[in-house]
C-alpha cells in the first residue's frame, strides 16, 4: 500500500521541479533536548537536501517488511525509486535525484521516454510473445537494421547477422558457444577450445561468462570456473604471442572496460589482437555492451577515432564477434551477439537458443532505440557534453591534485580516479553525493564512473558538477 501511494502522489508530478528544492521540516528547537547522537543525526538531515531515510521513515518501514523476502545479492542504499522522468528519479518520499548512472548505461535515452513508451504499449496490445519456433515481424527487422546501422558507422566491417537474447551476459554467453563452435570446425582434435580474457574485465555472471571474468571476488564462491579460460594483462602487446597460441579458439575483450574502472585499451593492442587472431585463426570479440551503441560518440565504440592507430599505417581492428545489451533496451530486458559469416557459417540449427529472446515486444522496442541513437544529432552531441563533464573534473583534479589521480574515458563513459591513498573514499563521496541529490557510481578501485543518459542537457550536466564539487568538500575538506 505504501508504494502504491507514492506512485500516485508522483503520477501528479507534471512539472520540473527546482533541482535541490528545500524539503519541509518542522521546528528544530526541541532537538537540543534529545540525546548527543540523535541530534546530530536530526541537525545533519535539515542540512541536507536528500538525506538517507531515517529508522522512523515510511521508507525504512517499507524495506523492513519486503526485504526479508530477497535474496542478498545487493548493497542497496535506502532511497526506494519509484519513478523516473528523464535524467531524474524520484523516491518513494517525492525526493528528487540527478541520474549520472543511467541504470548503469541502460538509460542511454532516459528514463520512461515519452516515445518509448508509447511504442511499448502499442505492441504490448499487439503481440508479446508467440515463441521462436515461429517467425514474428521484429526480430528480423531489429537484425536487419543492426547490421546497416553498423556497416554504415563504419564498425565491424564484416557483420553479417544477430543473434537476439535477453541480456549482455547471455550475449556473451553466445559469443563464447560461437567461438568454441569456429575453433571445432577449424580443428577437429577437439584441442582448439581457449578463450582468453584480460585482467580488470566483465564479462557477465553466468558461468561461461563467470569464466572470463577474472575477479576472484566474483568467481572464487563459485570456483571452479569452466575449464580453458587464460587471463593477460590489458594493453600489453608482448605478452599476446605466448597467451593466444593455436589452441585459443577466442579472444573477448571490451574496448573500454566498464566495470574493471573505464579503462580504455590502446589502439595498439586491440590491431595486436586482431593480427593475433588472424594468426592462429581465433574469434576476435568485442564485448560492447557498456560502452557501444553511441555512448563515445560514435555507434560502436571500436569505430571511434580515438581507437584509430597513430601513425595510420594499420587499418583499426574490428571483430568477428561483437556483443551489445545494456541501452538496447532502455531498461527493457534485451541483448544481442552480432555475428560476421565467418562465425555465422559455423553454427547449426539447434546449437544455440532461447526461450524469450526476441520476442516482438523487445525486438520492437529495440528498434526503435537503435533508430535514435544511431542519429548523428544525438551521436554528434555526445562529444561537446563529454568536453563538458572533463572540463569539470579538470577544475576538481585542479583543487584536489594529491585526491584525483587521473580522468578517462571517452564520450560519456568517463572515470574520475581517486589516488591509491583516498581510493577507500569513493563510497564516501557517492553518500554525500546522493545526500544532496546527486546518483554517481563506481567503478574498478576508487574509480567515480559517469554513464549519464545520453540526452542530458548542459545545465544538467552544470547542476551534477556543482554537486560533485560540493560532495568533494563535505568529504574532503
Amino acid at each position: 500500500m505504501t508504494i502504491r501511494a507514492a506512485a500516485r502522489r508522483l503520477q501528479s508530478v507534471k512539472t520540473v521541479q527546482p533541482l535541490f528544492a528545500a524539503r519541509s521540516f518542522s521546528s528544530t528547537s526541541h532537538v537540543y533536548s534529545l540525546p548527543r547522537d540523535e541530534k546530530a543525526r536530526i541537525l545533519k538531515e535539515n542540512s541536507l537536501p536528500t538525506p538517507d531515510p531515517g529508522p522512523d521513515s515510511a521508507t525504512a518501514a517499507f524495506l523492513r517488511d519486503r526485504t526479508p523476502y530477497m535474496v542478498p545479492t545487493y548493497v542497496r542504499p535506502t532511497p526506494v525509486f519509484v519513478k523516473g522522468q528523464g535524467v531524474y528519479l524520484w523516491d518513494m518520499e517525492n525526493r528528487r535525484f540527478l541520474d549520472l548512472t543511467a541504470g548503469i548505461a541502460v538509460n542511454a535515452l532516459g528514463h520512461c521516454d515519452p516515445e518509448i513508451t508509447k511504442v511499448i504499449s502499442e505492441q504490448s496490445e499487439t503481440l508479446i510473445h508467440a515463441s521462436n519456433l515461429y517467425h514474428n515481424p521484429w526480430t528480423g527487422a531489429l537484425s536487419k537494421l543492426l547490421i546497416d546501422e553498423t556497416l554504415a558507422s563504419g564498425a565491424m566491417r564484416d557483420a553479417s547477422q544477430v543473434f537476439v537474447c535477453n541480456s549482455g551476459t547471455e550475449a556473451n554467453e553466445a559469443a563464447i558457444k560461437f567461438a568454441r563452435k569456429v575453433g571445432k570446425t577449424l580443428d577437429a582434435s577437439g584441442e582448439k577450445v581457449e578463450l582468453v580474457s584480460f585482467q580488470g574485465s566483465f564479462h557477465g555472471r553466468t558461468m561461461g561468462a563467470l569464466s572470463a571474468t577474472p575477479n576472484p571476488k566474483y568467481q572464487q564462491p563459485f570456483a571452479p570456473m569452466i575449464p580453458g579460460f587464460k587471463y593477460g594483462a590489458f594493453n600489453d602487446v608482448e605478452q599476446l604471442e605466448t597467451l593466444i597460441t593455436e589452441k585459443t579458439c577466442g579472444v573477448i575483450v571490451e574496448p573500454i572496460q566498464g566495470e574493471g574502472g573505464v579503462n580504455v585499451a590502446t589502439p595498439e593492442f586491440l590491431i595486436a589482437l586482431r593480427e593475433r587472431c588472424d594468426q592462429v585463426g581465433a574469434v576476435l570479440i568485442f564485448d560492447e555492451i557498456q560502452c557501444g551503441l553511441s555512448r563515445t560518440g560514435t555507434l560502436w565504440a571500436h569505430a571511434n577515432p580515438a581507437f584509430a592507430p597513430k601513425d595510420g599505417s594499420k587499418q583499426p581492428a574490428h571483430p568477428d564477434i561483437l556483443t551489445t545489451a545494456k541501452a538496447l533496451g532502455n531498461g527493457i530486458p534485451i541483448g544481442a551477439t552480432i555475428v560476421t559469416d565467418k562465425v555465422s557459417s559455423a553454427i547449426k540449427t539447434g546449437d544455440h537458443g532461447t526461450t524469450f529472446g526476441g520476442n516482438p515486444l523487445v525486438c520492437r522496442v529495440a528498434h526503435h532505440i537503435v533508430q535514435r541513437l544511431a542519429a548523428p544529432e544525438l551521436r554528434n552531441g555526445v562529444e561537446v557534453k563529454s568536453a563538458q563533464f572533463v572540463a569539470g573534473f579538470k577544475q576538481l583534479q585542479e583543487k584536489y591534485p594529491d585526491i584525483i589521480s587521473e580522468i578517462r574515458g571517452a564520450g560519456l563513459i568517463l572515470g574520475v580516479q581517486l589516488s591509491e591513498k583516498y581510493a577507500s573514499k569513493a563510497t564516501d563521496v557517492l553518500t554525500a553525493a546522493r545526500q544532496r541529490g546527486l546518483l554517481v557510481i563506481t567503478a574498478g578501485e576508487g574509480c567515480l564512473r559517469f554513464v549519464p543518459a545520453l540526452n542530458i542537457t548542459e545545465e544538467q550536466i552544470e547542476a551534477g558538477l556543482k554537486v560533485l564539487r560540493e560532495s568533494f568538500e563535505a568529504v574532503f575538506e
